[in-house]
């Protein structure tokens, strides 16, 4: 920095009197020092600017790191949060319902053991000789160790010849497929590693020679893959059956490589069934190949433009379009217009979640009239007057799902936003992380099929494992699988018995 002499700030300030003696030479130092110090300011200022510049980016920085999922989509900034009051007890909270470990108490021990003390654990004295009591006890759950080798059978079947088949005929194995060296709980435990764990085959391979002494090759673990998923298809189609009966359709896409190339993995879904589909394209004519033409229920998804072939009723995820009008006030913060037109929207969905939660307590028509000043407000927002290059734009993108943005209010359990199958795919996106991919088309075909029954199991609650042994166990015997529908008509049938 220039300092400035003391001669100089007294020349600086000079009143006008003063300044009208000087002469030329005098009046024109004046000048150039008045210039020296107001660059020196200009420079002290460029450099606080700089710094509060450093300081809203790490304040940025800290707000995107911040999880998303911690704060509700009314409110990004934060500003719901109370502040702790230090002269209030913080009071304990309550912990839901499920959280936690159950007790051990309950189960019944499979063995008892007495922990014996035959030296102090202080001074390490002999206590063998003297009298002891049982004064504590704790409940212990644990896991068989890993196996030092495996379950191996030898199987000889047997030939007899059919008087009334006129022909000889032979006893068949259920413990694995036919031509199979590999048991089916083998089987099922691959599978499920691969699909609801996510594991990579190299990485089920590592698993299984350490944890269960059996081995076998990534190569081995994928044919087998591939030959249950083929043996599944009659499970996979009566999935699909299912989605599309459904009343409610939740779809959505993620990206998936095979062998480099990029795919898609589609995901359709009920409440109770999901529908995994692998494909080449991201366009409508898959859409269409799946669901069909039509469909007589709700489908949500977010606003890409492949849903649009289908004729139903659609209802577009709110949330993608919320982000994408925040991407523009982040972009351009000084547009009090667009933050207004955000705010208005999201005011707009919000009324129609509460109209259709209380749709039960209000008469029909009243329902029918609030429904229809719903859809005038939004009339209204859209024909913003004199709107700003920016709010034009955002408009623009609205108006095209106009039609699919108060579907929900109508029809009872249809949301506002495309969360449920979000979830869904998530599964996806997670194997894709870990594993890259796919090596073949038949790979990610049997990746799609199995992963649809498993989280299929999973939503109706029923046992993957349990299903999954007595369906190939059907296929061995009949040569076709057990279906859900089967399985759980079978469980029903028991519980039913029992009862």
């Amino acid at each position: 920095m220039i300092k400035v002499s003391m001669e100089n700030k007294k020349k600086s300030h000079l009143n006008k009197s003063e300044l009208e003696k000087l002469s030329k030479k005098e009046l024109i130092k004046v000048i150039l020092k008045l210039q020296e110090m107001n660059d020196l300011q200009e420079e002290q200022l460029q450099t606080l600017k700089k710094k509060q510049e450093e300081l809203e980016d790490k304040a940025r920085n800290l707000k995107v790191n911040q999880p998303t999922s911690k704060q509700p989509e009314w409110d990004k900034n934060g500003d719901h949060i109370k502040k702790a009051d230090p002269k209030k007890r913080k009071k304990r909270r309550k912990k839901r319902p499920g959280c936690g470990n159950k007790s051990k108490v309950t189960l019944i021990p499979d063995e008892t053991i007495l922990v014996e003390l035959h030296t102090c654990p202080e001074c390490s004295n002999d206590l063998s000789q003297s009298k002891g009591k049982a004064n504590h006890s704790r409940i212990i759950e644990d896991i068989a160790p890993p196996a030092e080798k495996t379950i191996v059978v030898e199987e000889i079947t047997e030939s007899k010849w059919c008087h009334h088949c006129k022909k000889t005929v032979s006893s068949k194995s259920e413990k694995a497929l036919p031509g199979s060296d590999i048991g089916l709980n083998a089987s099922i435990e691959m599978i499920y590693l691969w699909v609801m764990c996510s594991l990579s085959l190299p990485n089920i391979q590592n698993l299984l020679n350490v944890f269960k002494a059996f081995k076998i090759s990534s190569a081995g673990i994928s044919k087998m893959m591939i030959r249950i998923s083929n043996i599944m298809q009659p499970v996979y189609k009566e999935i699909l059956e299912d989605v599309k009966n459904g009343l409610i359709i939740w779809a959505d896409e993620t990206g998936w490589r095979t062998q480099g190339k990029l795919n898609w993995l589609w995901v359709f879904a009920n409440k109770r069934s999901v529908f995994y589909w692998p494909d080449e394209k991201r366009t409508g004519s898959v859409v269409e190949k799946i669901l069909g033409p039509y469909f007589l229920g709700v489908l949500i998804a977010d606003a890409y433009g492949a849903y649009n072939i289908i004729e139903c009723l659609k209802q577009t995820c709110m949330p993608h379009i919320y982000r994408k009008i925040r991407a523009f006030i982040i972009d351009n913060p000084n547009l009090r217009s667009v933050l207004s037109f955000y705010i208005k929207l999201r005011q707009i969905v919000r009324d129609g979640e509460k109209l259709q939660a209380k749709r039960s307590q209000i008469k029909e028509e009243t329902f029918q009239k609030n429904v229809e000043l719903l859809k005038n407000r939004l009339e209204k927002l859209l024909a913003w007057k004199k709107p700003n290059p920016v709010l034009k734009k955002i408009i623009k993108k609205v108006k095209k799902q106009q039609d699919k943005i108060l579907t929900f209010v109508l029809h009872p359990n249809v949301e506002s936003h495309n969360n449920y199958s979000e979830y869904l795919v998530k599964k996806g996106i997670i194997k894709r992380k870990i594993s890259g991919g796919s090596k073949s088309q038949e790979g990610f075909s049997a990746y799609a099929c199995l992963q649809s029954i498993a989280m299929t199991c999973h939503l109706r609650k029923v046992s993957f494992s349990k299903f999954m042994l007595a369906s190939l166990t059907k296929a061995i015997r009949t040569g076709k699988p057990m279906l859900l529908s089967e399985y759980e008509a079978s469980i029903l049938k028991i519980e039913s018995n029992a009862a």
